[in-house]
């Protein structure tokens, strides 16, 4: 038996929610371990949609221990709206069930306004974040200035703190034009919180380490995927932390060796939201195509996500960063019916061809996809829960796919459905 970690092999959206959801099935313990309510899972069980920001998937099944790391960046009110919303449709949420890190950073109203300010300075040069407070939580973080979920405990301590973070926020907003901000205006309402949310509060690393050694499966979700990696993505469109594999030994606690095998979830074509490159982006009928049959909107912003065809290129890319040992391909379904499908093989720019990703932003924008025709299906894949019941061709496009990535199917959704799984090589037992 292995633990697992979940993450996302493109620009994000592929899917994790889901496929997280029918693997914790399996596991005892669900672990987010970066990024913070950006970030939007959708799981449909039993016709009810649950749409999680910060609470891990695993937290819609009845037994299985949810634990928020210290990667994660977290917003304390956001936290208690989401535990409050998801609650109503009759998931039961206490401290039995759900643990959060002590030293996870949080997110403050001033967080908020500065992303917001700073991407409305940016003007046509807008990174697409979504004025959440994401990055400069994460900014504080690594300036050693962040609140953390244990300063809750201590109200004086909590009040210098946030004296020594405001020097630094309100020379930027006043520089902006844009009202500063006051202690106390912070500081009360999260003295009015601090009683909801540090009954839930735990040395995380320690309940990890514990469940390790008791032989509990433990299943690590990421957030976002690997192309908006704050290092080896599309910088600087990209998110404020590592979303990685490597990331959930970090942003968890638990030690390199607690984790023995990475699922990348892969979307059978390409999305993407917010600005950046996107090389094989589809701006005409068969891309409105695409994001209509697939209801392709972001979970957290209703934005309208941006579609194209499959970049083999980029997911192998992903495979060899994040250590990827197979891939959970979704959304295979929303091909069904299409003449002719491309897979992106390479890139072109200024007469050289590329087989990766370079690094350089004024090459990302410019690139040119070379690619792969291959012809369609017209058979049904969608709901499909075996692989012999797959149409041929389908199954030609999924095995390309596996030849160009240079890594192996281990499970393939069919729908948004937690049954519509086929299950190939099964990442706990692996």
């Amino acid at each position: 038996m292995t633990n697992v970690a979940v993450i996302g092999s493109q620009w994000g959206d592929e899917g994790k929610g889901k496929v997280v959801d029918w693997l914790s099935e399996r596991a005892q313990v669900v672990v987010r371990f970066q990024g913070g309510h950006n970030a939007g899972h959708t799981l449909v069980i039993d016709g009810v949609t649950y749409k999680l920001s910060l609470l891990p998937s695993g937290i819609v099944r009845p037994g299985k221990l949810s634990i928020i790391g210290n990667g994660v960046v977290i917003d304390p009110f956001a936290l208690l709206d989401e535990i409050a919303n998801v609650s109503k449709l009759g998931v039961e949420i206490s401290p039995k069930n759900l643990r959060i890190a002590e030293n996870a950073p949080l997110i403050l109203p001033v967080h908020r306004r500065v992303d917001q300010v700073a991407e409305a300075i940016r003007g046509k040069g807008k990174i697409g974040t979504t004025g959440r407070g994401i990055g400069p939580a994460y900014e504080d973080k690594i300036a050693r200035r962040a609140i953390r979920v244990c300063d809750l405990e201590d109200e004086d301590l909590l009040r210098d703190k946030l004296e020594n973070l405001l020097v630094y926020h309100n020379a930027l907003l006043k520089a902006a034009d844009a009202a500063p901000m006051t202690v106390e205006e912070i500081l009360k309402p999260l003295m009015e919180v601090a009683p909801k949310i540090l009954p839930f509060v735990e040395p995380v690393w320690r309940l990890l380490d514990t469940a390790r050694r008791e032989g509990k499966r433990i299943l690590f979700e990421g957030a976002q995927g690997a192309m908006l990696d704050v290092d080896h993505g599309t910088y600087p469109y990209v998110t404020s932390s590592n979303t990685l594999a490597g990331t959930a030994t970090i942003g968890s606690g638990m030690g390199m060796g607690g984790i023995g095998y990475v699922l990348g979830i892969t979307k059978a074509y390409t999305t993407r939201v917010g600005s950046g490159p996107f090389p094989t982006e589809l701006m005409d009928d068969i891309g409105a195509k695409i994001g209509k049959i697939g209801h392709e909107f972001g979970t957290v912003t209703g934005r309208p996500r941006r579609c194209g065809w499959f970049d083999a290129v980029m997911v192998r890319q992903a495979v060899k960063i994040c250590g990827i040992n197979g891939i959970a391909l979704t959304k295979v379904d929303i091909l069904d019916g299409f003449d002719t499908i491309k897979i992106c093989v390479g890139y072109k720019h200024g007469g050289k061809t590329y087989d990766y990703l370079p690094a350089s932003m004024k090459i990302q924008a410019e690139l040119e996809p070379v690619y792969e025709e291959m012809p369609g299906w017209q058979g049904i894949t969608h709901g499909k829960k075996s692989w012999a019941d797959l149409p041929a061709q389908a199954i030609k496009y999924i095995r390309r796919i596996e030849e160009l990535i240079e890594c192996q199917v281990a499970l393939l959704s069919t729908s948004p459905k937690r049954e519509d799984t086929i299950l190939v090589r099964d990442p706990f037992i692996d």
